[in-house]
């Protein structure tokens, strides 16, 4: 055959043989061309015209925002001593999928850092179990150190992030002073809490793009730099602090009471220099904690004042021009009947001077003296005083007390306030309302922050008047009077005791007390003042004299010496040894 005759005739197909259009030939090339504008326009529109929303999409998936955490600011006393700061204590976290668990050396590091991190392996790998999850907690906030070996295995899917860790050097002294953060390390009591704003300071950021693993590959944009958060230096001394708390406890202890609290001011300033409570906590191991270690006693808990209110009775008294010192009150035979209700003193004390009835704590005698006074009167001068007012202190949980209208006072409710019963106020407001006794009879306002500048007080006395005041309550403290307890070595010292029934719904325990002592030294020109209250003392020693007076001493002549305040007394000053008579 033929080379001709082995070719393929393409010709005599009838197929190929036929005349094709050529607008078909030329609607495929038209065909085409129009395909690579489309790609070609949907490639411009993606990329250039509208490309922001593609991108944003890309930003979602792939894009984060990396918090920079701040350091918190620090929480220091008035000399400068650190009462809470912030350490690094970085957080593990785990991408459970990235786990090589079936790997026994894998495994064997993963027991090692359940133990490392005090984890009950069960509980351990309970966290690593949900392989769909890309992100876990493991622990938050561990001390470096564990940190650092964990960090030496070189884990696949185990990982750390920077945060910072509060520690408060103080302890349970101070713990309801300073308050502590949460996990996030926001304040959630104390100072932590009123001044979280300025404590925080604000996180920076820095954005980054991530490969689905969750790793970083490359950072976006500029990194916006943290701002540490301020320092907050208080009032507070820590030595003070620590030393009423000291013997907060120990009376606590000593007279199986339920609790108790310290004030301590500064009488010229206004600064809280101790603010001590008793069962307290410790602020960075906060389990199992209940409400009664937790509330802040001195400013939450409200009660009838007792008998720390007479002074302020014969106060408003002399200001209103009623009595002298030296007036004769007919305090016989030690009961008084009024509205059906009889108003007893512990015993028949005749015919006392208004100096006598705060010695000897008279009831009968207090009420004589409020009745020469309108209920109006005796109002104005407890809310110049701050009772049924909400203490203006920097500081959370501040509680108002009660004080109802005068114009609702009934005659007995009139006589029952001047000895304390019908009002109630937190024992940071008694301390607040002697600062009118201490200040030449001025109240002050107070602080928990350090305080340069002298306070501007509102007059509620006469200079003469609150001297003659503070000499009555030197002679309540002194012999003859109810809290000779309170008496200290060196200083000469003035207060007055309270002892009072516990209510109990809208009655009075007849076997539940709280017992108090608030005063000042020294006499002549007040440096602090001091209050002190017990509750529930339930050794048989409740009265406020025996129970709360020798805390008062010991706080006072402690805090003097540490303030540097010069004696004022040569001579040991005498101090009971027996049981004390204490009036309700």
């Amino acid at each position: 055959m033929s080379r001709r005759d082995r070719s393929v005739r393409y010709t005599t197909s009838p197929l190929l043989a036929s005349k094709t259009p050529v607008w078909r030939s030329k609607f495929i090339v038209a065909g085409i061309a129009f395909g690579f504008l489309g790609l070609a326009g949907r490639a411009a529109y993606v990329q250039v015209f509208n490309n922001s929303f593609f991108q944003r999409q890309g930003e979602v998936r792939f894009a984060r925002t990396l918090e920079l955490p701040a350091n918190r600011g620090r929480i220091l006393d008035r000399n400068g001593l650190i009462l809470a700061s912030s350490v690094v204590a970085p957080s593990i976290w785990a991408i459970p999928e990235d786990i090589e668990r079936d790997d026994p050396e894998v495994r064997a590091k993963l027991k090692l850092v359940a133990k490392l991190l005090e984890m009950p392996q069960k509980d351990f790998d309970k966290k690593l179990q949900d392989e769909d999850k890309t992100f876990v907690w493991i622990k938050r906030q561990v001390d470096e150190p564990i940190a650092k070996q964990i960090a030496a295995m070189n884990l696949k899917g185990i990982y750390q992030r920077k945060e910072y860790k509060r520690q408060y050097p103080e302890g349970e002294a101070a713990a309801h002073v300073v308050g502590f953060t949460n996990v996030e390390d926001s304040g959630q009591e104390g100072i932590e809490l009123a001044f979280n704003k300025e404590l925080a300071g604000k996180a920076g950021s820095r954005r980054v793009i991530k490969d689905r693993l969750g790793r970083v590959v490359e950072g976006v944009g500029d990194i916006v730099p943290p701002l540490d958060g301020q320092d907050i230096q208080l009032s507070v001394d820590s030595k003070v602090q620590f030393f009423a708390y000291q013997k907060l406890r120990d009376a606590v202890t000593a007279r199986k009471a339920k609790a108790g609290s310290v004030v301590v001011l500064d009488s010229i300033t206004g600064e809280v220099l101790a603010l001590a409570n008793y069962p307290s906590y410790v602020p960075d191991k906060r389990q199992n904690l209940t409400g009664e270690q937790l509330r802040n006693r001195a400013l939450t808990d409200t009660f009838e004042p007792g008998s720390t209110m007479k002074p302020i009775t014969v106060g408003m008294a002399l200001e209103a021009g009623r009595v002298k010192p030296s007036t004769l009150i007919e305090t016989g035979p030690g009961r008084y009947q009024l509205g059906g209700f009889t108003i007893s003193d512990t015993h028949n004390y005749g015919t006392l001077t208004v100096e006598g009835v705060i010695q000897k704590s008279s009831n009968v005698g207090a009420l004589k003296i409020a009745q020469k006074m309108t209920p109006h009167e005796m109002w104005d001068t407890y809310t110049a005083l701050g009772y049924g007012q909400k203490p203006q202190i920097q500081f959370p949980g501040a509680v108002t007390g009660r004080l109802r209208p005068w114009k609702t006072w009934k005659p007995v409710e009139q006589a029952t306030m001047a000895y304390g019963y019908g009002l109630s106020a937190s024992l940071f407001q008694m301390a607040h309302s002697y600062t009118a006794f201490a200040h030449d009879g001025s109240i002050i306002p107070v602080t928990i922050l350090k305080n340069s500048e002298p306070p501007v007080g509102v007059r509620v006395f006469s200079p003469s008047n609150a001297l003659a005041v503070r000499k009555m309550l030197q002679m309540a403290a002194g012999p003859g009077g109810t809290g000779t307890r309170a008496q200290t070595v060196g200083y000469s010292v003035g207060g007055k005791s309270g002892t009072a029934h516990k209510q109990v719904g809208k009655g009075y325990a007849s076997n539940k007390y709280r017992a108090w002592f608030t005063g000042m030294a020294p006499i002549e020109k007040p440096r602090i003042i001091v209050a002190v209250m017990i509750d529930e003392p339930s050794d048989g020693q409740y009265f406020g004299g025996v129970a709360a007076a020798p805390v008062f001493s010991e706080v006072v002549q402690q805090t003097l010496r540490m303030m540097n305040v010069a004696p004022d007394l040569a001579v040991k000053p005498l101090v009971m040894t027996q049981g004390v008579d204490e009036s309700f």
